[in-house]
């Protein structure tokens, strides 16, 4: 991260075993393993949390590393972010790597240049990407969505839920959106008023109101659309 590089001298890690709390700052290594309770906003070049965490502020960290439930009561910023669980973030999300095994829900908006793996999530604002790639076993859901490539398939919900211990919320796989622009995208099981792109793949278990593309546009049989429009260059 830009701002945590140009902190300068050693910094002291803070580590949470058992039940604890913290206040926040600017540490190397943030190790919480329980559940946590940290005061502040944190800066940190690794967050690593195994358990229960509320942060009462915004996180900044290179690397982010989740397993179970973790509360956030401002922005996050991250390089890449590996979550196994649940993340609550109550501002914008922003950083270049997710990989998600679980539910993550933003109130503001989310820009990550890759976003994938398997499970739900919840954008209130813009969800932006370079590369989005998501398995759906629970809902998917975006104000709106600005991608390069989008390709979004379910996966079997009763396992994945299994796997989890039932922690995620047994919601019906499916995106919806206001409206989706890319230039590949390739959807199943997604509901949007538009979906405008240059390669579009409608697939099943779709509708969606008004699609317009460029170069070309397949829908699969089942697949239901209000209009289609082919656009210029």
């Amino acid at each position: 991260m830009t701002e945590t590089d140009k902190e300068q001298g050693p910094r002291p890690d803070l580590v949470i075993n058992g039940v604890g709390s913290a206040a926040g700052g600017i540490y190397g290594k943030v190790l919480i393993d329980g559940v946590g309770k940290v005061g502040g906003s944190l800066t940190a070049r690794l967050f690593k949390a195994n358990g229960q965490i509320r942060v009462k502020g915004g996180v900044k960290s290179r690397e982010m590393e989740v397993n179970g439930i973790l509360n956030l009561d401002g922005p996050l910023e991250i390089s890449t972010l590996k979550l196994d669980g649940i993340l609550h973030v109550d501002g914008s999300l922003t950083g270049e790597s997710c990989v998600l095994n679980g539910l993550v829900t933003a109130k503001g908006d989310c820009e990550l240049e890759e976003f994938r793996g398997v499970g739900g999530f919840t954008i209130e604002g813009l969800l932006s990407a370079g590369h989005i790639d998501i398995r759906l076993a629970g809902a998917g859901k975006a104000h709106e969505i600005g991608v390069e490539s989008l390709k979004i398939r379910q996966e079997d919900s009763g396992i994945w839920n299994r796997l989890l211990g039932g922690i995620i919320p047994k919601l019906r796989p499916a995106l919806t959106a206001r409206v989706i622009e890319g230039d590949n995208l390739d959807l199943e099981y997604t509901a949007a008023d538009i979906v405008r792109g240059g390669r579009v793949i409608i697939g099943a278990g779709c509708s969606v109101g008004l699609v317009e593309y460029r170069d070309r546009l397949t829908v699969h049989p089942e697949a239901r659309i209000g209009r289609e429009v082919k656009t210029g260059d």
